[in-house]
């Protein structure tokens, strides 16, 4: 079993209730940094990857932005469909298989995603990604950074430094508060990884920043900030 399959078995189990955690509360600030740093306008076609419950799809669709949203989770997708307006569509399905052709002006994959818990196992992650862009489109990735892992390796964490995957011993709960523990694996980058990564799938950086959930800004990759946020361009 993947990293992918477990990860829509707690879906399964968590359901609505994973809006509640703390790190899906700035998705109006990240949507509208994306917004800017992408060059979205209204008419313009989205494709995220790893959409989860749909947040930040939703929040584009308002915009009139026309979003398809992909997960592998079931949940995830049919809590994205409840009043989803007709420029969001969400579907079920893998981002190591993603069947788009040059369809979209820009490609996102935010928070876990689709590559953080994938994208080390199949370098098609990122291929998918890249196939999808339309010419001159542009692609927004978030990924987990290996320094702040190391540097605030939490006691019941393990850091794998030959994979750069980090375990952690997470709790999830449920929208009728019931627990269940949950080894929560991630893996976690350096900029020169993202960009070597990038330059295999064809995509050229244009922006590699350290960012934090909610609060998406223009800052050099450090090592205070938990995510790296990657702005790439198809050729």
């Amino acid at each position: 079993m993947t990293p992918a399959d477990t990860w829509a078995e707690a879906a399964a189990f968590m359901g609505e209730a994973y809006l509640r955690y703390s790190f899906t509360k700035g998705t109006e600030q990240e949507v509208e940094f994306l917004i800017d740093a992408l060059g979205l306008r209204p008419g313009m076609r989205a494709l995220d990857v790893g959409c989860g419950p749909g947040r930040h799809a939703l929040a584009l669709a308002q915009r009139d932005i026309e979003v398809v949203g992909i997960d592998i989770a079931e949940r995830f997708i049919e809590l994205a469909r409840r009043g989803a307006p007709a420029r969001a569509t969400f579907d079920v399905g893998d981002a190591r298989a993603l069947p788009y052709h040059a369809e979209f002006d820009a490609v996102i994959s935010l928070c876990q995603g689709g590559f953080g818990l994938v994208g080390e196992h199949d370098p098609s992650v990122l291929d998918g990604m890249a196939r999808a862009l339309k010419p001159g489109g542009l692609l927004a990735l978030s990924a987990f950074s290996a320094y702040f892992a190391v540097r605030y390796l939490e006691e019941t964490d393990e850091f794998d430094a030959d994979k750069g995957e980090n375990t952690e011993e997470a709790t999830l709960r449920n929208a009728t508060g019931d627990e269940i523990p949950f080894p929560l694996r991630t893996t976690c980058f350096t900029p020169r990884e993202l960009r070597l990564l990038c330059a295999r799938s064809g995509l050229g950086v244009e922006s590699l920043w350290s960012v934090a959930p909610g609060r998406y800004r223009r800052e050099r990759p450090g090592l205070e900030s938990p995510e790296f946020l990657l702005i790439a361009r198809k050729p």
